[in-house]
């Protein structure tokens, strides 16, 4: 495992951050988060990159515990709202990274070179900082994160200022990542963000998980139907397939776990003469399972 927590817990004075938190990360997935502002997910990535000691419980990363410097070296991150030095250009910067990173000057040079191109920024390391966009700032830091072709890279709501087209350049660089082999960490609360790139997903309120698996284990969304002439007879015949069905308004919600069956359940409607005017699955499924599990409340 690259990631592996044992009740992992830090909490400011009795309070806040995260607690008893246990969870592996497997080589080559993304891991992703999801939490309100204040659920904990920053403090739980800043004590996983060794910035903050723990209260209780232990870690380990690469194989090594929380902390340790080897570990360290095969680490990218990314913080949340980071700020860089603005009146560098942006090969500056990443020069000066490499630097901190030890990297050998012509090594780094190359380096640089093939991170502006995954970033996009080929054509622009040579304008100051201060004159890039929102999107271009992002894909900067992104690329001070992965210089040094980093095994694990965390990265903390790294779409959360930026506009649709700059969220899809980000999360464009996050699958070529994963692509390459890449462990991700990722940290949002951006439920498009979690849906489209993740592999595993954790639900944190108030420092808690309280719901961890993949997007099909968490959110196998219920097949809806609406059905005119709806006898009882269908809705008999129905119940066979989900003894479970609800009957909402004009539609009918059933959960069915093999695909397989879908063609009877058309197949049962029409031979009572029912008018199946819509087969769908229920859409918005992750927001349903996110609200319900840490309810609608503002943070104080």
């Amino acid at each position: 495992m690259v990631i592996e927590t044992y009740n992992l817990t830090k909490q400011f004075n009795d309070k806040g951050g995260f607690k008893n938190i246990s969870l592996s990360v497997k080589e080559g997935e993304v891991f992703s988060f999801l939490g309100k502002n204040g659920a904990g997910k920053s403090t739980f990535i800043r004590t996983l990159v060794g910035m903050l000691y723990p209260t209780d419980g232990s870690g380990f990363i690469l194989g090594k515990p929380i902390g340790n410097i080897e570990a360290k070296k095969k680490m990218g991150y990314l913080p949340e709202l980071f700020q860089y030095h603005s009146w560098l250009t942006g090969y500056q910067l990443l020069f000066n990274h490499g630097l901190l990173y030890k990297m050998n000057k012509n090594d780094l040079k190359n380096r640089i070179s093939e991170v502006l191109g995954i970033v996009g920024l080929k054509g622009h390391e040579h304008k100051k900082i201060n004159q890039y966009s929102k999107g271009m700032k992002q894909r900067i830091g992104l690329g001070c994160a992965i210089l040094c072709d980093p095994k694990l890279l965390f990265l903390d709501e790294p779409t959360s200022a930026l506009d649709p087209v700059g969220r899809k350049h980000v999360r464009d660089i996050i699958l070529r990542l994963k692509n390459e082999g890449k462990t991700i960490f990722l940290n949002t609360h951006l439920l498009s963000e979690v849906e489209l790139v993740s592999d595993r997903v954790a639900i944190l309120d108030k420092g808690e998980i309280k719901k961890i698996g993949t997007l099909k284990e968490l959110m196998y969304s219920p097949l809806v139907l609406s059905i005119g002439n709806c006898s009882e007879k269908i809705i008999s015949e129905l119940k066979s397939f989900d003894p479970c069905l609800q009957k909402i308004e004009n539609e009918i919600e059933m959960h069915i776990h093999n695909d397989e069956v879908i063609p009877k359940i058309a197949e049962s409607i029409v031979k009572n003469k029912g008018l199946l005017y819509m087969m769908k699955r229920k859409e918005n499924i992750l927001e349903e399972l996110f609200i319900k599990t840490v309810g609608e409340e503002e943070e104080a």
